[in-house]
């Protein structure tokens, strides 16, 4: 055909043609005519978004589960071993004071004359702790209380015998000291 026909066929059909939009089943009613035609089964969307309630669940327990797993904190070894034994953490809490002060009486009294008594006082001090932190996790670990209650206590004994022993050493020092002085006058 050529242009001049098209337009001539334009122009004899103006106003005959369906302008109108369809009806509103119309769209639904041709694509099943279609799937029937064809054979095939329409696929529905599910009506009810039953999924979405359960999904916000589903993440607020995940979110709230984390969030218990990473805040919670694990007992410290002070509080364990005092679910173990109440008493044990009465008397480690007794014989520690005991040996600060000590320490700091130690410390307070260190001269140049007595430094290296006190330096290795101090040492002896750290291995008797390092001692005492893994009997305390032996106790925790589930070893025998009894034993190693008895060496717990035995190694604050020994760290306060330690500490008066190096004090009374000291005092020893600082007489003699003060005696070396009073007879040269």
């Amino acid at each position: 055909m050529k242009k001049d026909e098209i337009d001539e066929l334009f122009a004899r059909l103006e106003g005959q043609f369906d302008d109108q939009e369809p009806f509103g089943e119309h769209q639904s009613r041709f694509i099943e005519k279609l799937n029937s035609r064809a054979g095939t089964v329409p696929f529905d969307r599910p009506k009810n978004n039953w999924w979405k309630p359960i999904g916000i669940a589903a993440s607020l327990l995940l979110v709230g589960t984390l969030s218990v797993l990473f805040f919670s904190t694990d007992p410290s070894v002070e509080e364990k071993v005092a679910e173990i034994s109440p008493e044990v953490s009465q008397t480690e809490f007794y014989f520690a004071n005991l040996i600060e002060q000590q320490t700091n009486e130690l410390k307070d009294l260190s001269s140049p004359e007595t430094k290296k008594l006190v330096d290795d006082a101090l040492s002896q001090l750290t291995k008797l702790e390092r001692d005492h932190k893994k009997l305390t996790q032996d106790l925790i670990n589930g070893g025998d209380s009894k034993l190693i209650l008895s060496a717990m206590i035995t190694n604050f004994q020994t760290r306060i015998d330690l500490l008066q022993d190096v004090l009374d050493k000291i005092e020893n020092i600082k007489n003699s000291k003060d005696y070396e002085k009073n007879t040269t006058i």
